[in-house]
């Protein structure tokens, strides 16, 4: 049986003795209204699905061809890290590492530890520091700017079009993919249900 628990609000920080909340039922302030907790529907599943599904992408992304130029008989194929060394090179260190930390690193430290936190909790266990990943998880949300990188890359795309036969690979469609599969995650993992199974252990 769970056991109430303290929760403050975000809006207006009232501490609130939580109940469990039952699925399709809300909690919400008993000062301003603001939502406190809505139980998410299959939460721990659902969200490691995602995970896994987003680290084939991931890996996909990374490792085939992500655009082709094809100018005359020449085509060149170039992966998702050349972007990121052609910035190096041409002096452009910043650019690169803030590209190098919010497409690649960002992207894997957060699937991994999705994976680490849910294919534990899926088995009915808890894993070691699971509020430490947990708060990694939360900082990391906003840094991850994929969506940012492909808009970017679609524009170089136009700018190109005229000069050479743009031929999108793989990986393009997988990083597409993959930015949708974030977004998802992070909507349907239910950290309410995460905090419980802290407190539980505890």
């Amino acid at each position: 049986m769970k056991t109430a628990h303290l929760m403050a609000c975000h809006e207006c920080d009232l501490l609130h003795r939580l109940e469990e909340v039952p699925p399709g039922a809300a909690a919400h302030c008993v000062r301003c209204g603001a939502l406190l907790h809505r139980p998410k529907t299959d939460s721990i599943n659902r969200t490691l699905a995602l995970a896994m599904t987003g680290l084939v992408l991931y890996l996909v992304a990374n490792t085939h061809p992500f655009l082709g130029f094809q100018i005359g008989a020449q085509t060149r194929e170039t992966i998702l890290v050349t972007g990121i060394q052609q910035l190096y090179q041409q002096d452009m260190k910043i650019i690169a590492t803030l590209v190098l930390l919010t497409v690649v690193i960002v992207p894997a430290v957060h699937l991994g530890c999705m994976l680490y936190m849910l294919l534990p909790l899926q088995a009915r266990r808890v894993p070691r520091h699971l509020a430490r990943v947990l708060r990694l998880v939360v900082f990391l949300k906003p840094w991850g700017m994929m969506e940012v990188f492909l808009l970017g890359i679609l524009v170089s795309i136009v700018k190109l079009v005229k000069m050479a036969t743009i031929i999108p690979g793989i990986a393009l469609y997988a990083f597409l993919g993959l930015i949708f599969v974030l977004a998802a995650m992070s909507v349907t993992l239910d950290e309410h249900l995460v905090w419980e199974q802290i407190e539980e252990r505890q």
